[in-house]
């Protein structure tokens, strides 16, 4: 099923005759539990034309690198192979989608693109709409609920957001059914990129290289369905408190996937909920609750990625103790190469330069020790975005916008004032010792790095 609110228009231009429907496809990568990829094949069919999806790899996009860009290629290169047993093709164009989806829309009856909730993916979408000649229609799929529809305005908090989006969740954790293709478009001839050698692909779009590929992680639906069925075999039961203990691999790893949209978080969610398991209640908090909380944040928030999207009293009580003395202040260079007085926190900063992935908990602790730490809580705000965004495979996304801006009071109450801090709230390393083995964590990274 589709709903009718996922599905917006963008423009006012009327279907014309064409040789296809084009499918934009950019923050869904996947060929299967797609809501805009099914509506697009709907439409083809009731004008007996053929789908043809389209993906403009864009060389600039904001703080990607090759670590990004490998992994989201090997998603694409599944996606090709997916989309051809379904009939139809895939055109990657080394292009921005400013450029090649109005190129590609000349011979389109309509276009249909997945939605994006960012600033940029927002503003290609605005710009694409304005350049065709032929509809573009905004399908929503990354998230369970559509973001309206969830609520009309920025929440405060997950206690606000909870019910709002629980009322609404009978309505949309149906499955979708996949429609077969009526018309082909694999004999449909287009000049794209070659999939087949991701090296070369990364080199002739000159990525930024600094950061190397995330050695733990394969990008593609296929790995994210694997990596979910592992979860739910082995580590759902007990999620609840296993989560919290970096040295127990206890977390879904599906992060990375669902950013590139490589897995459908609808998907995942009715295969966890179709089981017994008490550990589900906690995971589906933070798939649906506490990730849609932050899809709200960034569109409905639009300084998501500055200091200024704290809340205001937040603001309020860092500007307060702005001028109290830390007991250590770090550059952006100390910060990045791990060189700070904390085993702990070194540990997790070369967990995420290493793997491309931290774990949760310690990514909370990574972030409030970058408060306390930097010059200024503005400053702090920028590293912690800078490095998040750079080295995680899940950064520059909602839940990383969203992380970080928590770790400086966002979605999140007032506490007990003290220095640095005020009244957001503090973590320390006595806190992580008492959660788990913080020294064996130190161990485990330092293997990693180490090789072992």
């Amino acid at each position: 099923m589709i709903q009718p609110d996922r599905i917006v228009p963008l423009n006012g231009r009327e279907v014309r005759v064409g040789r296809y429907v084009l499918y934009w496809m950019q923050a869904a990568q996947r060929a299967e539990w797609n809501h805009a990829l099914e509506y697009a094949i709907d439409r083809a069919n009731a004008l007996k034309t053929p789908v043809v999806a389209a993906f403009g790899l864009t060389a600039d996009f904001p703080q990607a690198n090759a670590r990004h860009y490998r992994f989201m290629l090997e998603g694409l290169r599944q996606v090709e192979k997916d989309l051809t047993r379904r009939g139809m093709r895939l055109v990657v164009r080394a292009q921005s989608p400013v450029e090649c989806i109005p190129k590609l829309a000349k011979d389109a009856c309509l276009v249909v693109v997945d939605e994006g909730h960012l600033r940029v993916q927002r503003q290609w979408r605005a710009e694409v709409a304005e350049r065709i000649a032929c509809p573009l229609i905004e399908v929503e799929t990354n998230v369970i609920v559509p973001v309206e529809t969830a609520a009309e305005k920025e929440n405060f908090s997950a206690g606000t957001f909870r019910p709002r989006i629980r009322r609404q969740l009978d309505a949309y954790l149906v499955p979708l059914r996949h429609r077969k293709v009526r018309v082909p478009s694999l004999a449909l001839e287009f000049e794209g990129l070659d999939l087949s050698d991701i090296d070369k692909v990364i080199a002739r779009l000159k990525v930024d290289r600094s950061v190397g590929p995330a050695p733990d992680f394969t990008g593609g639906s296929e790995q994210a369905k694997r990596r979910l069925e592992e979860f739910i075999g082995r580590k759902l039961d007990g999620y609840d408190t296993r989560r919290n203990d970096p040295n127990l691999d206890g977390t879904s790893n599906l992060s990375p996937y669902l950013h590139f949209g490589q897995i459908s978080p609808l998907y995942v969610a009715l295969k966890v909920g179709e089981t017994s398991n008490p550990g589900k209640d906690a995971f589906l908090e933070e798939l649906i609750v506490r990730r849609e909380l932050s899809f709200n944040f960034v569109y409905y928030n639009h300084q998501y990625d500055s200091y200024d999207c704290l809340p205001p009293w937040a603001r309020r009580t860092l500007e307060f103790h702005r001028r109290d003395r830390r007991d250590s202040v770090y550059s952006l260079e100390e910060f990045e190469t791990a060189r700070t007085h904390d085993p702990y926190w070194n540990a997790a900063q070369k967990e995420m330069a290493l793997t491309g992935k931290m774990h949760g908990y310690m990514r909370m602790y990574w972030g409030k020790k970058i408060l306390e730490w930097s010059k200024s809580p503005e400053e702090g705000f920028r590293i912690a975005l800078h490095l998040n965004n750079k080295y995680e495979l899940d950064g520059r996304d909602p839940n990383g916008f969203a992380g970080v801006a928590w770790c400086f009071g966002k979605h999140d109450r007032a506490w007990a004032e003290r220095p640095v801090f005020g009244k957001v709230r503090y973590m320390n390393a006595a806190g992580l010792k008492r959660k788990f083995n913080a020294d064996a964590y130190v161990g485990k990274v330092e293997r990693i790095e180490s090789g072992q």
